[in-house]
């Protein structure tokens, strides 16, 4: 499985992605779900993904192959929007249904894949879309300015409490990473290493993209600052009076 988190903020874009795909007792997989299409001064696009592996990286060749595409309507580095680019994600995972979903139901599998798309081409405005498996998408507001897919019930608490569209790029990421930390600790599925992405408005560039793996110090003591402070705050809460 995987945890995946997007924010579209006044400052700028965050992205938060894990890497584990498959997790037991005897065997630990992992690869990236964070993709990135950038061509800087011009535009910088931020795909991540959850779900089937082999489906998520079937469309994600789709995409690839297609950057080079003279014909118009193609190519994510031609894509005239965001909108339009959703739409190129959605046409990829159709492709990839059409192609696939038959067989994989006679096998038992589901189609199931889900996409983030986040980012920003020339003048027009920062957009952030969740593409569902069918290619249908929905669009982040200002009264909903995040994304989640794959396990997203365990970090969504903190992320409710603490994001709205004027939170600073730092807080966001800082929320994105005690999200993630919330849900390694209750889901074996979700793991390190960690993609961290941090976009500013209007720079048509990548600003910050960090590995974040079990020796990277800031996160060790995020993890442990936020459970102490938990418990911190669950001590000093009045104690239940009937008992």
């Amino acid at each position: 499985m995987t945890y995946c988190v997007a924010m579209r903020l006044d400052a700028g874009m965050v992205f938060l992605a894990d890497s584990r795909t498959n997790a037991g007792v005897d065997q630990i997989n992992t690869f990236r779900k964070m993709t990135v299409f950038e061509v800087p001064g011009e535009r910088m696009l931020v795909l991540l993904s959850s779900g089937n592996l082999a489906i998520s990286q079937a469309a994600l060749n789709i995409l690839h192959e297609r950057l080079h595409c003279a014909e118009s309507g193609c190519s994510l580095h031609a894509a005239t929007s965001m909108h339009e680019a959703a739409c190129m994600v959605g046409a990829a995972l159709r492709e990839v249904h059409a192609r696939d979903a038959a067989a994989l139901n006679e096998f038992g599998i589901e189609f199931a894949a889900n996409f983030i798309l986040g980012g920003q081409i020339g003048s027009e405005p920062m957009r952030l879309f969740m593409i569902y498996a069918a290619g249908n998408f929905i669009e982040a507001t200002a009264d909903t300015p995040y994304f989640q897919i794959g396990e997203a019930k365990y970090g969504k608490p903190i992320i409710d409490r603490v994001i709205d569209s004027h939170v600073s790029l730092a807080d966001a990421a800082k929320c994105a990473l005690i999200s993630m930390d919330s849900t390694i600790r209750s889901n074996l599925s979700v793991g390190l290493p960690l993609d961290l992405l941090v976009y500013e408005t209007g720079s048509l560039q990548v600003g910050k993209h960090i590995s974040i793996d079990r020796d990277d110090p800031y996160f060790a003591l995020l993890r442990q600052s936020w459970g102490a402070r938990l418990r911190e705050a669950f001590d000093a809460m009045p104690a239940v009076p009937f008992l």
